[in-house]
């Protein structure tokens, strides 16, 4: 698609841009495209690459607006949501760190240490997590009891496991894991289940400021939104932010940090799972590969 086409199709939904565009081709089911209005406000676009995304982008467009009441930090505000074009003003602040998408280099947009991002990020956490399950519910959004979090990952072991392998040293582990009654909450909370440093807004203070791609929001087990933490900070980075969300009113358990090393370490499976989901080649060989089958 042309960026004559791509300001034709903004405009199509009152949307007025100038040829000042840059795009991000990672995305499996969308286009990513920065662009800039006539008035000179940046946008962020989303082009749909298939047909049939109405339903997931109606499912998150009613998460953003659960979640924007709720949070003292921004989330998109989607002013055009439909088959064809979603499209929202960029939040201010950047992304914690980016990466490249040729390269994968990892760029920071602040100071990794800064012990700001630890205490801001628990204060969101603990809004996000504090959302009532019933308004998840209300908005047809998935809700996962405690007793429904080990079959997930049972089935999912079991389809990765016969359409894509895994080693037997991550089956084992992951098995391990499904058998440690301790490990498991006895709760589930609303979570934003795709959390990483990528996908937290960060102002120059390297105070939080804002949360994107929120698709996979759900309620389920609170460690998945730490586990994207331990992946990027580490084990120490993440006992700090266990106890700052313990310390801002977060409901935890004893074994909230062991969990989420389990969860931090299945990235592989849902990753494999990603992959059968998408059918995309790229991401099954990838999967494979993490998986110990590649």
């Amino acid at each position: 698609m042309k960026i004559k086409d791509i300001q034709q199709l903004a405009k199509d939904h009152g949307l007025l841009l100038s040829e000042e565009m840059q795009f991000n081709e990672m995305g499996i089911d969308f286009k990513v495209g920065f662009a800039t209005d006539l008035d000179g406000n940046q946008w962020l676009l989303r082009i749909p690459r298939r047909d049939n995304l109405g339903e997931q982008i109606a499912t998150e467009k009613r998460i953003l607006d659960l979640v924007s009441k709720h949070l003292s930090v921004e989330v998109p505000n989607w002013k055009i949501a439909t088959e064809k074009l979603v499209a929202y003003p960029l939040l201010n602040g950047k992304p914690t760190l980016t990466f490249d998408a040729k390269t994968y280099e990892v760029t920071w947009n602040m100071n990794k240490n800064n012990p700001n991002y630890v205490s801001s990020l628990a204060k969101v956490l603990v809004q996000l997590h504090s959302i009532p399950e019933s308004q998840a519910a209300q908005n047809n959004l998935k809700v996962m009891k405690p007793i429904d979090l080990r079959s997930e990952i049972a089935d999912r072991l079991q389809l990765v496991k016969s359409e894509l392998g895994i080693s037997k040293e991550l089956e084992n582990r992951y098995q391990k894991w499904l058998d440690n009654d301790l490990l498991w909450p006895n709760f589930t909370r609303f979570i934003h289940g795709d959390l990483y440093a990528g996908h937290v807004i960060t102002n120059g203070e390297g105070n939080v400021t804002g949360l994107i791609d929120w698709s996979t929001a759900q309620v389920s087990d609170i460690s998945q939104d730490f586990s994207g933490h331990v992946s990027i900070f580490g084990e120490d980075s993440l006992k700090k932010l266990i106890l700052e969300y313990q310390t801002q009113g977060g409901q935890v358990w004893d074994k909230l940090f062991e969990q989420t090393l389990e969860r931090a370490a299945a990235a592989p499976l849902a990753y494999g799972f990603f992959a059968i989901e998408t059918q995309d080649e790229n991401h099954i060989i990838g999967a494979k590969a993490q998986l110990g089958v590649g």
